[in-house]
């Protein structure tokens, strides 16, 4: 077993797991996680939440500050600067020298920019980082309206944190309808009508084309691809993240593409280096509908998991993602998705789509055209069970049988409103079939034969 130093960069969910299950699995390893970030691992998605008053940076933290210590993983606040390979060792902002034996690279994501005129200026900015959110603080002070660029989970994020202090949001969509490159289109319609629900100023199809300055560096509107002005004190520019690998810009030895470049292992193509998380891209896909680069909190535990139980054991395991599943909320709005479901769907496909008639509830089925058997579904509004369907989409169960007991896959409050009749009703009515709900007795049956 490798007996010399784990060093980590990056105190991520990524980079943390893999210390914590190192030290799980090997009590005398040295274990050093570095971070320009924070002193210590906290919640990013928890980040919103601090701005809106609802927490505070000491309830993100999962872990006592004592848990270090005792578990002897040492924390390193700086920044590296450069990696030289050949003698083993990172070299921080400050000029320090720390030697390592083997090294993980988790240094996570940041914002996506594309080089808008203006973008580099006072109140332009992203949402990742803790500093991230301390220059929002800042840039948010007495402003009357921000634009947001860029209709993805980020960008709702942003929205609702400054509607939640008063502040007037317009959101630029280049898209035809609010997230429509993942979502089937009754589902981003649904979104959209969420949205503007809100009160937000959703503009759909339309791009930014440039910050305004107001002569002192500050930002002061934004110009629309149309040629209209809009006043604003702050642009969120929202568009995505990228894998944050400007740490490897000067060592072409670490193989890169868009991230640092890994096998199913998390190798890279040099001996005692190692990537996870965010900034990882996979030399070829881990699974069916699985992406080489998926910026995901649960993926990045997962990478966790898998290489520290590679460091410390002499049989290996290559990393199974699984059935792919994400969730994420639209201001009060819940959305889950499991297995495959394309914003097209393919001919090789079917589909069943269905809403409530206030438009706030909505389910979507993918399944074989051919024999009938679930590939994925999209819930928005009514939350279901994980283990449910990660089970039904892994183990080929037919969408029919699914259909008729959904409230046992269903995970909402106990008085919550039941919607399996409505959807069965629809669907009889729809695809011209007879699906009934099951007898008293047969649901419990089913789900007992399929637990």
């Amino acid at each position: 077993m490798n007996k010399s130093p784990y060093v980590i960069i990056g105190n991520g969910i990524a980079g943390i797991t893999c210390a914590r299950h190192i030290r799980k699995y090997d009590s005398d390893a040295s274990i050093l996680v570095i971070s320009g970030e924070s002193e210590h691992f906290f919640s990013r998605t928890a980040l919103m939440y601090i701005y809106m008053g609802h927490m505070q940076y000491q309830h993100t933290k999962p872990y006592e500050d004592w848990f270090w210590e005792k578990n002897r993983i040492e924390l390193k606040k700086t920044w590296i600067t450069s990696i030289d390979t050949t003698k083993q060792q990172l070299i921080s902002d400050t000029g320090e020298k720390i030697p390592y034996g083997t090294l993980i690279i988790a240094t996570g994501s940041k914002p996506l920019t594309i080089g808008w005129p203006g973008e580099d200026l006072k109140g332009v900015q992203g949402l990742y980082s803790l500093q991230d959110l301390e220059n929002m603080e800042d840039n948010t002070q007495g402003i009357q309206r921000g634009v947001i660029v860029g209709g993805g989970l980020i960008g709702i994020e942003m929205a609702e944190m400054l509607k939640s202090r008063g502040i007037e949001v317009t959101f630029l969509v280049r898209e035809k309808n609010f997230w429509d490159t993942v979502l089937p289109t009754e589902e981003a319609e649904l979104i959209n009508r969420h949205i503007r629900a809100h009160d937000v100023d959703l503009r759909l199809g339309t791009e930014l084309a440039e910050i305004i300055s107001n002569g002192n560096g500050n930002v002061s509107a934004v110009k629309t691809n149309t040629g209209e002005e809009i006043p604003c004190q702050f642009v969120g520019l929202t568009i995505g993240v990228t894998p944050n690998i400007s740490l490897l810009k000067n060592h072409p030895d670490i193989q890169s593409n868009r991230g640092v470049l890994v096998d199913k292992y998390f190798q890279t193509n040099i001996e005692g280096v190692y990537a996870i998380g965010d900034c990882a891209e996979f030399t070829e896909s881990p699974g069916p509908n699985r992406k080489t680069i998926e910026q995901v909190w649960y993926t990045g535990r997962m990478h966790g998991e898998t290489l520290a139980y590679n460091l410390t054991h002499e049989e290996k395991v290559s990393y199974k993602p699984g059935i792919w599943f994400n969730s994420a909320k639209f201001f009060d709005l819940e959305y889950q998705t499991y297995g495959h479901v394309p914003n097209n769907i393919p001919a090789t496909l079917d589909t069943f789509h269905w809403e409530n008639e206030a438009g706030t509830v909505a389910i979507r089925f993918v399944y074989d055209k051919t024999v009938g058997t679930i590939k994925g579904i999209n819930s928005i509004g009514w939350r279901m069970r994980h283990a449910y369907f990660d089970k039904a989409i892994d183990e080929g169960w037919l969408f029919e049988k699914i259909l008729t007991h959904l409230d046992k896959a269903s995970f909402d409050a106990e008085f919550a409103t039941k919607h399996t009749a409505a959807v069965i009703q629809a669907y009889n009515t729809i695809k011209k079939r007879n699906v009934s709900l099951p007898k008293k007795g047969f649901l419990k049956r089913i789900v007992t034969a399929f637990s």
